[in-house]
């Protein structure tokens, strides 16, 4: 199994505190059948800066360290990069890291509680760049939860997106778990990742997220999202469902 997004890197973000929980996380990845992670420690969200250079770094190093430890884990450079007027000129400056390096995906993460209004034509931009924007985590989002109209339409424009395992889960809440399926259910999102933290709060949960939608839409598109992670990791075009928009269900003969 392969995690898209991941904070398992030290020291770099709100992620992984120290090398030990880093190998601890490492860990408890391999427990969960994952084999390879993309290491995406936050970019400019007004708490952490992180380079491609220093992150190229920072994953040899840790990739170092999970040989001499034998732990069968790949670690893949990436980057979660905070949604600003200034990505693609950041990214001729050699500062902006595609996933695994590949020059092909690009993470876009919203502010929690909004989405800039510049955000439809930065996205594109991106694509007229010859990247593929992938938004991080819609599900979490306050503004496109109260308006799936605006994400139905960047996807419809060519946009992926990628859900947390934990949201599928339930552990952000029944709100946030709702949508995710409801995103899930109209072809809006491409990946399931863990966005794993640590190994007590913020985990993996892939296995969980997978049986959930196992259950809940068959094994088929538990296929189609973990062979999108593999067709990204490889640089190739990933399987899109034609979208659809999410339909909101009538409550005792209410909307």
């Amino acid at each position: 199994m392969i995690d898209i997004h991941c904070h398992i890197l030290p020291n770099l973000d709100d992620g992984s505190k120290s090398m030990a929980e880093s190998i601890g996380m490492a860990k408890k990845a391999v427990q969960e059948g994952i084999n390879t992670i993309i290491a995406t420690p936050h970019h400019k969200n007004g708490s952490y800066e992180n380079t491609k250079h220093s992150i190229l770094e920072h994953v040899q190093a840790l990739n170092d360290v999970l040989v001499q430890e034998m732990i069968p884990l790949t670690i893949l450079p990436g980057q979660e990069v905070r949604i600003y007027g200034e990505v693609l000129h950041d990214f001729e400056k050699g500062e902006i890291l595609t996933l695994n390096d590949g020059g092909n995906y690009l993470f876009v993460e919203f502010p929690s509680g909004s989405v800039p209004r510049f955000t439809e034509k930065l996205l594109y931009d991106i694509q007229m760049r010859g990247l593929t924007p992938i938004i991080v985590h819609p599900e979490r989002n306050q503004t496109l939860i109260e308006n799936p109209e605006m994400l139905y339409q960047f996807v419809k424009k060519g946009a992926l997106t990628q859900i947390t395992a934990a949201s599928i889960t339930g552990h952000f809440g029944k709100k946030i778990r709702k949508f995710s399926l409801d995103c899930v259910e109209a072809n809006l999102t491409h990946f399931i990742a863990s966005d794993a933290h640590n190994t007590h709060n913020r985990t993996f949960l892939m296995r969980e997220a997978y049986h959930v939608i196992r259950e809940e839409f068959g094994q088929d598109l538990v296929f189609l999202f973990r062979e999108n992670a593999q067709l990204l990791v490889e640089g190739k075009t990933v399987f899109k469902e034609i979208p659809e928009r999410i339909k909101r269900k009538k409550i005792l003969g209410l909307f």
